[in-house]
């Protein structure tokens, strides 16, 4: 019969990974390991560009300004520096003449060349819709009830709110 090791005896045979571990350290229960892993992958995600890439989509509007941000998002970061830019159609050709201002706005904020050149990318942005323009406001009494007369020659229910909802929009803008 072999003879068995205490766990003592096997630790000390063993190559260990983790530090020794006080009792008093020790805690019973779940532990939360969002803070071991921010440890161990931070240093990985800000050598690899990531990190940048967060903070250049959270500060965008402030980087760039807010006429830009509305019309503009950035998508990825290359190794190379080139900053994958989609943006709405209509400011495609103003954004391509614009692009070195861009390019040195970014490095600006980041202190150093973080951007080389911009990859233009026309399509829908993510964020649409800013926060003001999605308030509209609210109506007055006359015209509320000019529009509820405009809209009840229509019999579709569906189609007759929808209108109402477009009609509600375009009354609140111009007023």
């Amino acid at each position: 019969m072999g003879t068995m090791k205490s766990e003592r005896d096997v630790s000390n045979d063993s190559l260990s990974l983790t530090a020794p571990v006080r009792e008093s350290d020790r805690q019973q229960g779940f532990r939360a390991v969002g803070i071991a892993v921010s440890k161990l992958a931070g240093p990985i995600v800000a050598k690899r560009g990531g990190g940048i890439l967060v903070r250049l989509k959270a500060d965008w509007a402030a980087i760039i300004g807010s006429d830009w941000a509305s019309v503009t998002w950035p998508c990825a970061l290359g190794r190379d520096g080139v900053l994958k830019l989609r943006l709405a159609s209509t400011a495609a050709l103003e954004l391509q003449h614009r692009a070195p201002l861009l390019i040195e706005r970014i490095n600006l904020f980041f202190g150093r060349s973080v951007v080389t050149r911009l990859a233009l990318v026309q399509g829908p942005l993510p964020l649409d819709l800013s926060p003001s323009d999605a308030i509209v406001p609210r109506l007055a009494a006359g015209e509320v009830a000019a529009l509820d007369e405009r809209l009840s020659v229509i019999a579709d229910p569906e189609l007759r709110a929808a209108l109402g909802r477009l009609g509600h929009a375009v009354v609140g803008r111009r007023s």
